[in-house]
């Protein structure tokens, strides 16, 4: 077990009058014996929603070893106890800024077919009031690969070659795994070096695919292993492309995908492309 921020109850000041059991959603508090009660530290996220509700000051939030948080978990209860109480635990969610949980929330919901109640906002990261605008999670006009041929002949007539982008945002951090583009989709996935060099990128890589880029040598490729993971459990993905560039840090990536992969327990076909520095497809 890891430290981290839970509450704590003062026996001796609580009256057991119960007002802070409605304002946990997440059901980690219960009245037992007279007294309000922690029955698990996975149900507790530590955000002290109950502590404004305590008229004897008896709730307080101590840092200490505690079993990891567990959303998951958490929605397992939720989903029991109807509709308003799931509307309150992602409000409540929200209006903490923790947009990584909330994402996880909406997944489970999503992956077990349960209608997500109107919270205030039903996409992703760019929806959480903490969170930045340009992260709005959007669908872009879909093309497809015959629309890229078509293209790419007007270009060398002199004609601009439009865009094959067709999801917002791209960032593989900021990307939710309930996204809707991503059930059913044939996954780009590039390192970010590669669209600067490679000039084909659009038309000869994006045609028809949804994409997510990111950095295998300066992110932190356990957080991509964990987001991955996600959007491979909880959507139908067609196909995964990995572009990255023919330097040594890039090819990181490549296990994290095929354990992400794996840990699926899915059957997903997996390419690899290489782009030299020339800009050049290996």
């Amino acid at each position: 077990m890891a430290k981290r921020k839970i509450i704590k109850i003062d026996e001796d000041k609580c009256t057991g009058c119960g007002l802070c059991v409605p304002n946990c959603p997440e059901g980690a508090i219960q009245i037992i014996d007279d007294k309000a009660r922690l029955i698990s530290d996975l149900f507790c996220d530590g955000l002290g929603a109950c502590i404004g509700e305590c008229p004897e000051g008896a709730i307080s939030i101590e840092e200490r070893e505690a079993e990891a948080y567990s959303e998951f978990k958490v929605m397992e209860n939720i989903v029991k106890q109807g509709k308003n109480v799931i509307k309150a635990h992602l409000v409540h969610l929200k209006e903490h800024g923790e947009t990584k949980l909330l994402d996880e929330a909406m997944g489970f919901l999503k992956e077990n077919k349960i209608e997500c109640p109107d919270f205030g906002e039903k996409a992703g990261h760019g929806a959480h009031g903490h969170a930045c605008p340009g992260t709005k999670m959007m669908e872009l006009a879909k093309r497809t690969k015959s629309t890229s041929k078509s293209t790419s002949k007007s270009a060398s007539s002199g004609e601009t070659t439009p865009s094959e982008l067709g999801n917002w945002p791209i960032q593989i951090n900021l990307v939710p795994p309930f996204a809707p583009y991503l059930d059913g989709a044939d996954i780009l996935i590039a390192a970010d070096c590669v669209p600067f060099a490679y000039p084909d990128f659009h038309k000869d890589l994006l045609a028809g695919k949804v994409l997510l880029v990111g950095c295998p040598k300066l992110d932190d490729t356990a957080l991509y292993k964990e987001k991955l993971s996600q959007i491979l459990k909880q959507n139908a993905v067609k196909s995964i492309t990995y572009a990255h560039m023919e330097v040594p840090c890039c090819f990181g990536m490549i296990g994290v995908l095929k354990d992400a992969i794996s840990g699926s327990g899915k059957n997903i076909p997996f390419e690899e492309v290489t782009i030299s520095v020339k800009g050049e497809r290996l």
